[in-house]
């Protein structure tokens, strides 16, 4: 396809009067300060699933350096959809109330909470990337994980099959888990239907291998993912967002063209943006990466399929976010690797920019 190659964005023309990034966006009965927002960024961190003050002090900061929408990382539905033992989960009480400090503490900077609810699939019960990003024995913590396959990924450890009752009783654990997430203050929930986790593994053609009602043609392939979004916005009412792998980047994947059929799916039954990433289904893919590699399936998905979008991936100066959202190629910015190196990146951003100082009170003294 066309634009999967051709350049994110056109490049910079500004200075500008006014800043389309800085922006409010109103999502249903939610208005999010801007549209530079915290892209899920796993932390290895937690114990049993229960977020701690490393989360606190990793997420507020974000908050305190302006960002619109801070999404807490990947945070597990089930304790086996964890992709490593320290991983945080929403699937008990415990870790209902360690993320109501993190929540209340972000929304009091401006910002809205945000969590990404996940379930690893084949790709779980994995170590800390520091650790060398290899399968946990059972010894140690980890668990046999599951899949839409029984195949492995890569050298990872098998995983078993699911039956299809196993996936037919998954919806509702994402439910529950998007009520915990209510309870816990959260304001934006996101589904994480991207990267070769579980939901990615039953969508892509290289992964599912399955004949039953879960397998087969794209309407069985996608079956899993619209029956969660169903079981979620039963109890869910707030912003929706999913997150989806735009292409496999590999001959007979999934492709941009199978996302905008997909998205459209997915706005029907409730969801309101579409977070458009790519890649994760196999280690074999061979994936174009340089800067704003991404946005052209944001675009995409967005004209075609009707339905907002955000763009991800080697967003890196405030012009380029600026462009994208002024230009229509998305309707916000999800930063990660950015954010990282500078948590008060759209504050700066937005000096430049000439959008509203972003800069909290007790940080003043230092604006230039």
């Amino acid at each position: 396809m066309t634009d999967e190659s051709e350049s994110a964005w056109p490049g910079p023309r500004w200075p500008v009067d006014v800043s389309h990034l800085f922006e409010p966006i109103k999502i249903r009965d939610t208005e999010i300060r801007n549209r530079a927002w915290v892209s899920p960024m796993c932390q290895y961190s937690a114990v049993d699933g229960v977020p701690n003050d490393w989360h606190l002090v990793h997420l507020g900061q974000f908050a305190t350096g302006g960002a619109g929408l801070v999404i807490a990382e990947a945070t597990a539905v089930v304790p086996e959809g964890r992709i490593s033992p320290a991983d945080t989960g929403l699937w008990n009480d415990e870790q209902v109330a360690a993320w109501r400090r993190i929540t209340d503490f972000v929304r009091a900077q401006g910002a809205t909470p945000g969590v990404q609810l996940a379930h690893a699939g084949r790709k779980a019960s994995t170590s800390a990337p520091w650790e060398g990003d290899r399968s946990v024995s059972a010894e140690e913590g980890g668990w046999q994980t599951v899949s839409s396959t029984g195949a492995a990924f890569g050298d990872l450890a098998a995983p078993r099959a699911l039956t299809e009752d196993e996936v037919a009783a998954l919806p509702q654990r994402f439910a529950e888990a998007a009520g915990r997430a209510e309870a816990a203050g959260f304001e934006v929930v996101e589904l994480h239907f991207a990267h070769g986790y579980l939901a990615h593994q039953f969508y892509s053609p290289l992964t599912n291998d399955r004949t039953d009602r879960y397998g087969g043609d794209f309407e069985g392939r996608t079956r899993l993912l619209l029956e969660i979004v169903e079981a979620v916005r039963a109890v869910w009412h707030g912003p929706l967002l999913t997150r989806i792998s735009a292409t496999d980047w590999v001959e007979g994947g999934w492709t941009g063209d199978d996302s905008v059929a997909l998205a459209k799916l997915l706005a029907e039954r409730g969801v309101d943006l579409v977070d458009a990433s790519t890649g994760g289904a196999t280690p074999k893919a061979s994936i174009p990466v340089r800067s704003g590699y991404q946005t052209p399936f944001a675009r995409k998905i967005r004209a075609e399929a009707g339905v907002a979008t955000g763009a991800v991936g080697l967003i890196t100066s405030p012009e380029q976010a600026e462009e994208i959202v002024a230009s229509g190629s998305a309707d916000a910015v999800l930063l990660g690797r950015e954010l990282l190196r500078d948590p008060h990146w759209p504050m700066h951003a937005a000096d430049r920019l000439r959008g509203e100082s972003l800069w909290p009170k007790q940080y003043e003294r230092a604006r230039g």
